[in-house]
């Protein structure tokens, strides 16, 4: 009953959003109408609806339910918060609205305007947003009603268990009614009989308690080596009867990873990461990388030209420095920029090792005696940096992330931590080039890294090249 419940609400969630939707684009598409100056009445009214378009519309209106879906936004969310639900709303808003500008730059859509596109997001995140906030607080008076409650079973009795049944007894909106907790004696038994938590019996008791007391949900924290066989009879159980079970997953009590589950066919898998940008987060990285690359490289062109021009006239040798670079898990790829130095430059390094200026693997001088004068002009106003668009089109980076190190530098690694840095694919910029760039020793470098690695949002990506155009325009630290 309670899942075809849950099934039936989800079926109304995704109504709502759709209806949504449709009227956001309603509203955007008389906004952009009005906009052009067709004010009149009879020429809305007689305009004609093309198959193409229902097509085009109709596949955006999947790929719309596709989006929420990707953000979970139609998943069991009681232990999310709602400022968590409703960011997760923008970042679907946000992308579905940015499919439609790919689509109308592809398609070139006369209909689809700047003002379409403002009108429309702004439209669908307000509603959508609303909406749920209003289904939310439904939710959380019913709950103070004592209804859509689940009554929640907890096996084991470890420290951690018990935090978790603190929080959810804490919360009464989270709509979850404690049975109390089974286990069998250990150590700690002493300590848990102080929280004053019901106690129901042993491990032997499940069985009995799941047949004859209302269990919507069981949770269970057990030692894993340990009870493996207990924790299977269990699981067991509750397939049998259809109750629900959750698995507190830290297993192996790792303090900075994070854990995902997922299903692949009949095999359950549990993914322990920290810091790595997920599938979709990842393709609407790339998305934005490849609009962005596309406009910067139409504008830029004319700086392409000058930058090759002044270094074939001033210094002999090629136009670009090619060199192999450590990327994204260690693959390794062929990084342009334009040449800053004399020709042959790299063979002159030995001569100059004992000249290094910073810490770590990294080789820098301030007054590097093998840069050409036209070069320290390009350095100076990051134009050397300006062939790295392709490598960004082309995949091997991204606009924003940890710098590709030569594979010298990699090689210089002491600590294993730093190498953290190539779980993401590297960039033009990131938290290093907006906090002082050459200035900043490389330990500190290397922890900024592991900030963004750790922090990592598109919106944070924004952020950072917002920044980082400031810093070039002001030319702060770059040597």
């Amino acid at each position: 009953m309670r899942k075809t419940r849950r099934l039936f609400l989800q079926q109304v969630f995704k109504l709502i959003d759709i209806l949504i939707m449709c009227l956001s684009f309603g509203l955007a598409f008389l906004v952009a109408f009005y906009e052009t100056g067709n004010n009149s009445l009879s020429a809305f009214l007689s305009m004609r609806i093309k198959l193409q378009n229902f097509i085009g519309f109709t596949a955006f209106l999947y790929a719309w339910s596709m989006l929420f879906h990707v953000f979970l936004l139609y998943h069991s969310r009681r232990f999310l918060r709602i400022r968590d639900e409703l960011a997760d709303i923008v970042k679907a808003t946000t992308c579905g609205t940015l499919i439609l500008a790919i689509a109308t730059a592809i398609f070139s859509i006369a209909l689809i305007t700047p003002i379409f596109l403002a009108v429309f997001w702004t439209a669908s995140t307000i509603l959508t947003c609303t909406s749920r906030l209003a289904i939310w607080q439904a939710f959380k008076f019913l709950r103070r009603k004592g209804r859509n409650v689940r009554s929640v079973l907890i096996v084991g009795t470890n420290p951690r268990v018990v935090r978790f049944a603190k929080k959810i007894e804490s919360e009464p909106d989270l709509g979850y009614q404690l049975l109390g907790f089974v286990d069998d004696w250990w150590t700690g038994m002493e300590e848990f009989n102080r929280t004053n938590f019901p106690f129901r019996g042993n491990l032997s008791k499940v069985p009995e308690l799941l047949r004859t007391t209302v269990v919507d949900e069981v949770v269970i924290s057990l030692p894993m080596k340990s009870s493996y066989d207990r924790i299977s009879h269990i699981v067991d159980l509750c397939e049998e009867q259809g109750i629900v079970v959750w698995v507190l997953s830290n297993i192996f009590d790792s303090k900075l990873t994070r854990n995902k589950s997922w299903q692949f066919e009949e095999d359950d898998m549990i993914t322990i990461y920290r810091g790595s940008i997920g599938y979709w987060p990842a393709i609407f990285k790339r998305l934005l990388d490849l609009i962005l690359v596309i406009v910067l490289l139409l504008l830029t062109s004319p700086l392409f030209l000058m930058c090759a021009v002044l270094i074939k006239l001033t210094s002999g040798g090629p136009i670009l420095f090619v060199q192999e670079r450590v990327g994204l898990n260690k693959r390794r790829f062929r990084l342009y920029k334009f040449r800053t130095m004399v020709n042959m430059a790299e063979q002159k390094l030995a001569a100059l090792e004992h000249l290094n200026e910073v810490s770590g693997p990294v080789f820098k001088i301030k007054n590097d005696p093998r840069i050409t004068p036209i070069g320290k002009f390009l350095r100076k106003n990051s134009l050397d940096e300006l062939p790295q668009l392709v490598n960004v089109l082309k995949g091997d980076m991204s606009l924003v992330g940890p710098r590709p190190l030569p594979v010298r530098d990699y090689n210089g690694f002491s600590q294993d931590w730093q190498r953290r840095r190539f779980s993401v694919p590297p960039g033009i910029t990131c938290l290093w080039q907006i906090n002082g760039r050459s200035n900043i020793d490389f330990e500190k470098w290397m922890q900024l890294d592991m900030e963004y690695i750790d922090n990592w949002s598109l919106w944070l990506d924004i952020k950072i090249l917002s920044k980082t155009i400031a810093v070039v325009l002001l030319r702060k630290g770059a040597v």
